[in-house]
C-alpha cells in the first residue's frame, strides 16, 4: 500500500465506519495519546523498565499502525498530502545532513 493509498483507504473508512472525522484538536491529542502508548511499550519492552503485573504486553506495530492512522486523519483532514511531505522531508534532511552523520564522531 502506498502512502497516498493509506491516505485514501482511512479517508473511506473514516466516511463509512467511522462517521466522519473528529476535529483536528481532538485528533492531535489521540495522536499524543497513541504516541504515550508506544512509548509505554518501546520503554517496558526495549529500555529498563518491566511490565507491571497483569499488564499485557502490546506488539510495538499495533501500537505503530495506530499512530499512523491518527497522523493519517489529521492529514487528510488538513489537506496535507503525505507522499508529497515525506518525499520534501527526506530531501531537507539530505541536504542538511549530507556530511554531518557520517562526520559524527559518536556514530563510527
Amino acid at each position: 500500500m502506498t502512502i497516498q493509498e493509506a491516505q485514501n483507504t482511512v479517508d473511506q473508512w473514516i466516511n463509512t465506519t467511522g462517521v466522519r472525522y473528529f476535529d483536528p484538536l481532538t485528533n492531535t491529542v489521540l495522536l499524543n495519546e497513541e504516541v504515550g502508548e508506544l512509548c509505554r511499550i518501546m520503554a517496558r519492552t526495549y529500555g529498563e523498565q518491566s511490565f507491571k503485573e497483569g499488564e499485557k504486553k502490546t506488539d510495538p506495530g499495533e501500537e505503530m499502525a495506530d499512530v499512523l492512522f491518527v497522523l493519517i486523519c489529521l492529514a487528510n483532514q488538513t489537506g496535507v498530502d503525505l507522499t508529497d511531505a515525506l518525499t520534501k522531508s527526506l530531501e531537507k534532511k539530505t541536504r542538511r545532513d549530507a556530511d554531518r552523520h557520517r562526520n559524527n564522531e559518536k556514530l563510527q
